[in-house]
């Protein structure tokens, strides 16, 4: 069953969909979208995985960060911080909820929305499960040498932001790309983790599932490389395989006898 939800984070109303299971109360996994993406994804990809997640058992929550998708704000005033600040939001929203198990949820993250997660599970506390799709660990390194994208917030002129496309880029994204280390926060979080990433990634190398990977302390770490994927897994078999790995995955850790 799919609903429409939604919450507000600093009185700023974001949109949801909550994909509800058979059988409940059940765990919980939290989906973060992408750099300029919203709650559907590319090729309906959140929506495919929700629902073969849901039908595992899986209560799955997809929401769109402020600024995009349907949530109320302006894309120009996003920040790294203000879609921490979401996420961990959303985790709340999603423990709320009557058919969640407020003990079992997990977080998803595919690009900048797997830095996102991987800072809101290391600040959170209580995330039982992190999974990592495509995800972007240095955000000011990707700026400069893969997309030829200022990284000095004053170069953003006095508007304040800089236009990339139809998108206007805030001068506090820029100064956030600058200072947030995922991978450094990451080391505190010490639930299991599962790094997703495809060998023929163009927008985030995948050397940065090598960086989160190496920098994860704990036993409980799964590296998982698509052979031919591409950032979004965009193909059927792609779609497939990912999604399959992720689902039997969050079934062990957080559905199986002797989960977290």
């Amino acid at each position: 069953m799919q609903q429409c939800r939604e919450f507000t984070v600093d009185g700023a109303r974001i949109a949801a969909s909550l994909h509800v299971p058979d059988a409940t109360p059940a765990p919980g996994v939290v989906m973060c979208h992408g750099f300029t993406g919203h709650r559907i994804e590319a090729h309906f990809l959140f929506v495919k995985a929700a629902r073969e997640l849901c039908a595992a058992g899986l209560n799955v929550l997809r929401f769109d960060f402020r600024g995009s998708g349907e949530s109320e704000g302006r894309f120009r005033d996003m920040t790294i911080e203000s879609e921490i600040a979401d996420a961990l939001a959303a985790l709340e929203a999603m423990r709320a909820e009557p058919t969640v198990d407020a003990e079992r949820v997990a977080l998803l993250g595919l690009s900048l929305g797997g830095l996102v997660a991987a800072c809101a599970a290391a600040r959170d506390g209580g995330v039982q499960a992190l999974v990592l799709w495509s995800a972007v660990a240095d955000l000011a390194e990707l700026m400069r040498e893969r997309f030829d994208m200022p990284t000095d917030p004053g170069r953003v002129g006095l508007r304040g932001y800089y236009e990339r496309g139809a998108f206007e880029i805030g001068s506090g994204f820029v100064a956030d790309a600058l200072t947030i280390s995922p991978v450094r926060e990451l080391r505190d979080y010490a639930g299991p983790v599962l790094v997703v990433h495809g060998t023929d990634d163009q927008a985030v190398p995948l050397e940065h599932a090598d960086r989160y990977f190496n920098a994860l302390n704990h036993a409980d770490a799964t590296k998982y490389i698509v052979q031919g994927g591409d950032h979004t897994f965009s193909t059927p078999d792609f779609e497939r395989e990912v999604i399959g790995v992720t689902r039997d995955w969050l079934v062990e850790h957080l559905m199986q006898e002797g989960a977290p």
